[in-house]
């Protein structure tokens, strides 16, 4: 049997592979061999970072609750202890949104978290 090397699968695919290296800069776009590369490369580094996004969101929101809770007078972890004595249980998401946008309800939460310390 004779081996097909210009085939309608075979172009299908390359025209697949360039499709997803557009905007690549170099032979990275046009040339197969190092675009098919690239683009390896660089679907793996989106699955994995789509994982490490939620990490980065994290400790992003931590940064900001700890600096809120530091214009009151108190430490995160300290601030994070007393909500959980105190029974609130409120995300690390929602508390940075407060600590940013809703100045007023984040200091009440402090302020029963700091009760709850003493206590």
């Amino acid at each position: 049997m004779s081996r097909a090397i210009d085939g309608s699968k075979r172009k299908n695919h390359r025209k697949k592979i360039l499709k997803l290296a557009k905007g690549y800069w170099g032979r990275r776009h046009s040339n197969y061999k190092t675009a098919k590369d690239a683009v390896t490369k660089g679907l793996f580094y989106a699955y994995r970072d789509r994982r490490d996004r939620k990490g980065d969101f994290r400790r992003l929101w931590i940064i900001r609750i700890n600096a809120a809770c530091r214009a009151e007078g108190i430490t995160y972890s300290r601030f994070i202890q007393g909500l959980s004595k105190a029974g609130i249980t409120i995300n690390r998401k929602a508390l940075a949104y407060l600590a940013s946008e809703d100045t007023g309800a984040f200091k009440a939460i402090a302020a029963k978290a700091r009760a709850a310390l003493g206590a």
